[in-house]
């Protein structure tokens, strides 16, 4: 596998995403806003004026901006990494095209990813903006931020892909992000603090991949300190990220070289 190889597939995405782009604009630019509007303004002043906010030492809305940044990333690349990877490999069937040149699943799986992360930047660029916009964090120290939601990001897309790939039944994405994504979108720390949930329950939080880039997001966007060492999130994250990968590669192997 040389360079050049995984960057066509990359350069292949980036052409279809030059006549899509439309379709994400809203998720990319609106959504953020409506979401810091509802919750970290609207429901931010509710949480900031009872007696729920002594549990926080900050305004609601500051709190809530960094671990939005990580769940975005998250659901950003769960999406791009579940059903159109499904329809590369059942109902369009593009795999079987790439397959079918010089290119090899390593090229292929290595494209894919570069694609997301590109994407994940943007998107995580413009999402750190609109923190700044709302006054929940600095340029310098949103931008900051970045990094770690993109690699958050990144392992998810990977393990994703990996799942996509072993299944056939499209129904188990669907099962996936019911069961999967949402519970942790809402249990790691995004809303509010992982010591507000149950004694059981806070050690399954604090082991899941979105707490981890909850924690560097706030961490690097809030400069309030971290909960665990920052440089064993990153690990734990580029872990998930190489082992997914891994998985990607072997299960598009089994499933699409005959």
């Amino acid at each position: 596998m040389t360079l050049a190889f995984p960057a066509r597939v990359l350069e292949a995405n980036a052409r279809v995403y030059r006549r899509t782009y439309r379709g994400s604009l809203v998720s990319t630019f609106v959504n953020p806003v409506l979401y810091l509007l509802a919750m970290g303004v609207g429901l931010g002043k509710l949480v900031d004026a009872g007696t729920g906010s002594s549990t926080l030492t900050l305004p609601y809305l500051t709190f809530l901006a960094p671990g939005l940044l990580a769940a975005t990333a998250m659901t950003t690349a769960a999406g791009d990494s579940s059903f159109p990877v499904m329809a590369g490999i059942k109902w369009r069937k593009t795999f079987d095209a790439v397959l079918a040149t010089p290119l090899g699943v390593r090229d292929l799986v290595g494209g894919h990813l570069g694609w997301i992360a590109i994407r994940l930047t943007f998107v995580t660029f413009v999402y750190s903006m609109v923190m700044t916009i709302f006054g929940a964090t600095t340029i310098v120290e949103g931008l900051a931020a970045v990094p770690p939601a993109v690699l958050t990001g990144m392992a998810f897309a990977a393990l994703v892909t990996a799942y996509t790939a072993k299944i056939k039944d499209e129904q188990w994405l669907s099962n996936m992000f019911r069961f999967g994504i949402t519970p942790l979108f809402l249990f790691s720390g995004t809303f509010f603090p992982i010591t507000q949930l149950p004694g059981w329950l806070q050690p399954v939080a604090y082991a899941t991949p979105l707490w981890h880039g909850v924690s560097l997001c706030r961490g690097l966007a809030l400069r309030t300190g971290f909960i665990v060492d920052p440089w064993v999130s990153v690990g734990y994250l580029a872990a998930l990220t190489v082992l997914g990968a891994i998985l990607s590669t072997r299960q598009l192997t089994k499933r699409l070289v005959k």
